[in-house]
């Protein structure tokens, strides 16, 4: 035969001795044979034909009465086919069974038989001229068709040549060459005698099967105890492939598999290995018998070790294996044999590169790319170098993928993964698609079936409500190994194969490259995804899009990271054991970023580099925010490529309603992983990074780095530099950050470390992120504060007031008063925006109270009120200089230096700017003592006692002091009755710093004091000639109130220290005794007088001379 070799001669004589071993009287069963094929072919069973029949001989008589139906008896094929298929505990009597074999060998080389095929086959052996020049008589005509008749296209010719397949295939001493390949391994093996007779010819199918169990077994075996010849390897291959379209060809198999094949696949045609496949498909059903099972399970490897024992493989991928030169490389080992591995690489190679492969060949590859992920064993490299992992970790995990899911968790399996791809169609992973079917039907039902995006899709969903535990876990390991190898995953090698090509110079589909191994090209990938235009040699749109899904997918778990998890296994063990839920171990690598290995350092570093220009790589912080992204950052979200933006939006709306404890303690931390490095804030590196370099070199932490840039800024600002050293963008940004910074006490480090010891003890109660509540207690808290703190408190307040936007507290509870009175006011002059429309009756109640805060803040220090401190800079050192003696620079002077100011507002010695200034405070101190100082502290023990009531009202409006003025005769404290005292000399230079009083006269002014210009006392000396003129009448409240402060301004005179000789002078002209003041003044000047006169020079007479000298 010309494909399989001649019959050696050893089969003739054993024909031979086979004839003569039966008996003198069994008639030539050869007789008729050829007829009686050829009826068979021509569809002509039911005929009855002339001649010898299998039927009416004595030997075989019984068991065809017995096994076969009666209208079979009359053809002999019929008759044979039904003996060789019953089972194998059906008795066949021994002579029926050697007549049986000398009729099959019979027909294989009856010269008649071969004429019969020649006219059934006429068209087809003009084809095949091969088959046509063999010798006729030796059987080597049928085995040359049987070789090739997967090309024969005539149907009676093929159902001829089928007949006689089942009848060659049933004993493999009727197999062409087969018995004289494989006899030593035969007998070797121990798979059988090849001795005539001495099996029945239901179990020489067994002597094939040993042999393919002992082949794969090979493969499987690091020690051969024995190599099977390649001649026979090749013999047992080929037999394999001869019976890849019918099922009954494999005597073994069909005898295991009966009664399965009538439980699973009872209406599948025989045929085009259809049987085989549904058999494949119900492998791991409970209800398969084992031995049927094991026979699949050898068949599957058989396939797994050369792709043509699979008949539609084969046929359904002839044409693509030819047209991408997949035929197997003449170098190989076995060259005869085409591994399954290298068929699937090829063909998934020209899908990869985007070729057109046949739709029946990739239904073919996906069926046995599915068959290799459910069953290990299929793979001898698996078997081979994993049998340790199997029996220590995954014993008793043997169907449906388990065992591969089982050594996915100890990291074992590349090279399978690698060829069988289920990157490209999950339902390749058995343990997989079932695991997430239900995950799949809800969240992926928008998809396809079979498309790549359904990975990507369960991968978008891992660590959400939509995913099951058992999912979850398959899931993970599978993508470990997708994640160390780029190529694994079909969408991102398609759209980017040829960027790594031209940036990575990276090798095919299927080869490899130890200067670009698989896992380092991902990296390669988006450290070019990131490049600016300057930077150059950037990634194509489509691939960008790509690398950023899987970065974002890759983020929710370590190790799916493989260049992070190699680096920082031992950072890992020594800072995060703890840190085991998702996303954890990440966000702990960042939290001890300063002790972590430099490597690892690096990789996390640069992880977060990434995280600030594109926050959704943090998968869980988005699932987390989607409320307030969809509320007020769905513009910024919904950009393919962002930088920074989101994350900017997030850290600006972490107060909204919509903001979840999840989100915002995620946004929280990330910021707070930003001060670690000004480079895992992308906006401010890319706007800054040339002014830090050039302004602040050599330092890394952003809160340095901003306060450095910050400090320029103001110094260039204050000095009136033209040319600001800043650049202009960089200040912009730098602004973004300084807010951001002022929203949470952990995002200035210096603060939080120096009042770390003040929070416990003060502010405990208080959650960190809770606006700026915690610095607000701070501040409330102000008198118990340790120095350290204190000092920082009180530099943080003196730089919120020259720049209120900084005060996150004012900004976030003003917000809407802020649009509604100062959108055309300056951000500096904000603060001083909200004073003037405190008491607007639209002023929010929260707003005003806030603002009376800072009000109270500002006076107890002159330095805390910018506006003040730059309209009084010559007036304070000039009256108020022995204060400014005392003062240190981080301590308040509690409101002492205002006071001064104020009694020289009384004295009308300030300048114009100046007095404009104390005016206000006089006015606003005036309707709240709270905002005076001074009148608090020496009067702390006087107010509740004696105005508690007014005290404790929820809106000052002057109560409290018009309560001390009034009972200023009760007063106990010099020093509080000394404050009521100054309090109501400010309120004689202008009626205005006195509410009560102006409230009661405000008609008579406007009547009586249009005209006067207010200041300076001129107004409140108008209301006093109108109460002295007989002919002006007064409103009475108006009337008593202004008698009552007359004589409260009389009383002050009387107790009041004269402070200089003005008023000494003024206190001699308004008292009741000046004239006796008067006479004695001018009585001891007289006296003086008179002593000069009578006694004449006290010093020495001197002449001229002398004096000119």
């Amino acid at each position: 035969m010309a494909a399989c070799g001649r019959v050696q001669p050893l089969l003739l004589l054993m024909s031979l001795c086979l004839l003569s071993q039966s008996r003198a009287a069994l008639p030539n069963p050869g007789n008729n044979a050829a007829a009686a094929a050829a009826a068979a072919s021509s569809g002509a069973q039911s005929r009855r034909s002339t001649g010898w029949k299998l039927a009416e001989e004595q030997a075989c008589r019984e068991d065809v009465t017995r096994l076969c139906p009666k209208h079979t008896w009359t053809n002999n094929l019929s008759v044979l086919e039904c003996l060789q298929d019953k089972k194998e505990d059906t008795e066949i009597a021994t002579d029926c069974n050697h007549l049986l074999w000398n009729y099959k060998l019979n027909l294989t080389t009856d010269p008649k038989f071969e004429s019969v095929a020649l006219e059934v086959c006429t068209s087809t052996m003009l084809e095949l001229k091969e088959c046509a020049d063999e010798e006729r008589g030796k059987g080597y005509l049928m085995s040359c068709l049987v070789d090739h008749r997967i090309n024969v296209t005539e149907r009676q010719c093929h159902q001829y040549i089928t007949k006689m397949t089942s009848i060659i295939f049933s004993d493999y001493r009727l197999i062409c060459g087969f018995m004289d390949k494989c006899r030593e391994d035969i007998n070797t093996l121990q798979c059988g005698s090849i001795a005539v007779g001495e099996k029945d010819l239901h179990s020489q199918g067994e002597v094939i099967a040993c042999l393919e169990r002992a082949l794969v077994r090979e493969a499987e075996q690091q020690d051969k105890a024995h190599q099977i010849k390649d001649a026979c390897k090749k013999s047992i291959m080929r037999v394999a492939e001869l019976s890849a379209d019918d099922f009954h060809l494999d005597r073994y198999l069909y005898f295991s598999c009966r009664d399965d094949r009538e439980r699973f696949c009872e209406n599948v045609c025989v045929g085009e290995g259809r049987v085989y496949k549904c058999l494949f498909n119900h492998k791991f059903e409970e209800a398969m018998s084992e031995k049927c099972r094991n026979a699949l399970t050898t068949r599957q490897k058989l396939i797994a070790q050369d792709y043509k024992v699979s008949y539609s493989l084969a046929k359904a991928c002839k044409a693509d294996l030819r047209k991408y030169r997949c035929n197997p490389d003449t170098s190989m080992p076995r060259a005869r044999e085409a591994r399954l591995s290298y068929l699937l690489l090829c063909l998934e190679s020209a899908v990869h590169r985007g070729r057109t492969v046949t739709g029946d060949c990739q239904g073919e590859m996906l069926d046995y790319r599915r068959m290799l992920m459910e069953d290990f064993s299929l793979s001898p490299e698996i078997v081979l170098h994993c049998r340790g992992e199997i029996e220590a970790h995954c014993s008793g995990l043997h169907r449906k993928g388990r065992t591969l899911h089982c050594l996915m968790r100890v990291k074992s399996l590349f090279i399978l993964i690698f060829f069988s791809d289920p990157g490209a169609d999950y339902r390749i992973d058995r343990a997989l698609n079932e695991a997430c079917e239900s995950v799949i039907q809800t969240a992926c039902k928008h998809i396809r079936s079979g498309d790549p995006m359904i990975l990507s899709c369960l991968m978008e969903h891992l660590y959400t409500e939509k995913m099951v535990q058992d999912c979850e876990h398959r899931l993970l390991e599978l993508q470990y190994f997708i994640s160390r190898d780029w190529k694994l995953d079909p969408i991102l090698y398609r759209k980017c194969q040829n960027d790594a090509s031209r940036l990575c110079y990276t090798p095919s589909w299927n080869e490899s490259s130890e200067l670009m191994p698989p896992g380092a090209v991902f990296s390669c990938l988006y450290r070019h995804a990131y490049r600016t235009e300057e930077q150059g040699r950037r990634l194509t749109r489509d691939c960008k899009v790509e690398v950023q899904r899987i970065l974002h997918q890759r983020a929710l778990d370590v190790k799916l990271d493989p260049e992070l998890q190699k680096r920082c296994m031992t950072d890992l063990g020594k800072w995060c054991s703890e840190k085991t839920d998702t996303g954890q171990e990440l966000e702990c690598l960042q939290d001890h970023l300063e002790d972590l290995v430099s490597s690892c350092r690096d990789v996390v570093g640069n992880l977060t580099e990434l995280e600030s220009e594109d926050i959704q790589i943090e998968a869980l912080l988005i699932r987390a925010c989607e409320p307030v992204i969809q509320s007020h950052c769905h513009d910024v979200a919904d950009n393919q490529i962002d930088t920074g933006n989101l994350l900017e939006c997030l850290v600006q709306n972490k107060h909204q309603r919509e903001m979840n404890d999840k989100c915002a303690v995620g946004v929280t931390h990330f910021q707070l992983v930003q001060m670690k490095d000004f480079r895992f804030s992308y906006k401010f590196k890319m706007a800054c990074k040339e002014d830090v370099l050039k302004l602040c070199p050599n330092i890394e932490k952003k809160a340095d780095v901003v306060i450095c840039l910050s400090t320029t800024v103001r110094n260039d600002t204050l000095q009136d530099v033209k040319d600001q050293r800043v650049s202009l963008k960089c200040r912009k940004q730098l602004r973004v950050e300084e807010l951001e910074m002022s929203e949470d006490i952990r995002l200035e480090p210096e603060l939080h470390d120096a009042c770390k010891k003040d929070i416990n003890k003060l502010c405990s109660s208080v959650a960190y992120g809770n606006a700026q509540v915690i610095i607000e207690c701070l501040k409330e808290n102000k008198k118990q504060l340790s120095q350290v703190c204190h000092q920082k408190i009180f530099k943080l307040q003196e730089t919120e007031m020259m720049d209120p936007e900084l005060d996150y507290q004012l900004m976030r509870v003003c917000k809407q008063m802020i649009k509604r009175f100062c959108t055309e006011s300056d951000a500096k002059n904000v603060l001083q925006c909200l004073k003037l429309n405190k008491n607007s009756e639209l002023m929010d109640p929260k707003c005003k109270q806030m603002i009376t805060k800072r009000q109270i803040t500002q006076n107890t220090d002159y330095r805390l009120n910018p506006v003040l401190r730059k309209a009084c800079k010559a007036d304070i050192p000039k009256f108020c200089q022995s204060i400014l003696n005392k003062a240190s620079d981080a301590n308040e002077l509690e409101g002492q230096v205002i006071s001064c100011l104020k009694l020289k507002y009384a004295d009308q010695r300030l300048s114009g700017d100046c007095e404009d200034q104390i005016r206000v405070i006089l006015q606003e101190s005036a309707l709240d003592y709270r905002l005076d100082p001074q009148l608090q502290v020496h009067c702390r023990n006087e107010i509740p006692r004696l105005c508690a009531e007014e005290a404790a009202a929820q809106e000052q409006t002057g109560q409290v002091e018009e309560c001390l003025k009034n009972n200023l005769l009760k007063i106990k404290q010099e020093e509080c009755k000394t404050e009521v005292l100054n309090m109501l000399k400010e309120s004689k230079a202008d009626i205005f710093v006195d509410p009560v009083l102006h409230t009661a006269c405000a008609l008579d002014l406007k009547h009586h004091c249009a005209a006067i210009n207010p200041g300076r006392g001129r107004q409140m000396s108008c209301l006093m000639e109108a109460l002295q003129d007989k002919q002006v009448r007064l409103q009475p409240e108006c009337k008593r109130r202004l008698q009552d402060r007359i004589d409260m301004w009389s009383y002050a005179a009387k107790v009041a220290p004269a402070e200089g000789f003005s008023d000494l002078a003024a206190q001699v002209m308004t008292s009741p005794s000046k004239n006796y003041i008067l006479f004695m003044i001018a009585l001891a000047v007289s006296l003086l007088f008179l002593v000069g006169l009578l006694c004449g020079r006290i010093t020495k007479r001197v002449t001229r001379e002398l004096k000119d000298r």
